[in-house]
């Protein structure tokens, strides 16, 4: 499973980072995380505000930084 965090880098977007890969664990799902800084790259999924989540390539979330229990649901 590729989890992306679409966004700059910004203190939301480390909060998600860490959201997620604490959620991957915690379902003991096989995963890899990727950042997804470049503006190009996060306008091609359509998403124009940041901090947002994608799980192998859909967009799951945009704008919010999902709580662990949140995004274990959207795994």
């Amino acid at each position: 499973m590729k989890i992306q965090i679409l966004g700059t880098g910004c203190a939301k977007c480390m909060k998600l980072t860490e959201n997620a890969e604490r959620a991957a664990r915690e379902s003991g799902v096989n995963f890899e995380i990727e950042k997804v800084t470049d503006i190009n790259r996060i306008m091609d999924f359509g998403v124009m505000i940041t901090p947002s989540l994608a799980v192998d390539g859909v967009v799951k979330s945009v704008g919010k930084v999902l709580s662990v229990e949140e995004i274990k649901k959207l795994l």
